[in-house]
């Protein structure tokens, strides 16, 4: 059974990415900036394997969710340590 929160968070996120793609140019400007992104098409990923289980093969897309959810915050937490490292040791 599907809920009305993760069609939510799923057409937020194709949304996103929408942004991203238009916006790449600008983006790159970011600190390691393909991490980053790596880390959020993981993260949408997930959101589609949630939506995903509950019509086929649910315990597989669960796993998928729940191994891509942990491996999308180990990215982002990466991120965040190379991005405002570098901030710091320029200080």
């Amino acid at each position: 059974m599907v809920q009305q929160n993760e069609i939510v968070m799923l057409l937020l996120g194709v949304a996103v990415l929408i942004f991203t793609i238009k916006n790449r140019s600008g983006l790159k400007h970011l600190p390691e900036y393909m991490l980053l992104m790596t880390a959020f098409y993981l993260l949408l990923i997930t959101w589609l394997a949630t939506v995903l289980e509950g019509f086929i093969w649910n315990t597989f897309f669960n796993v998928l969710e729940h191994a891509g959810l942990a491996v999308s915050s180990v990215l982002t937490a990466v991120w965040c340590w190379k991005a405002f490292k570098g901030k710091k040791e320029a200080e």
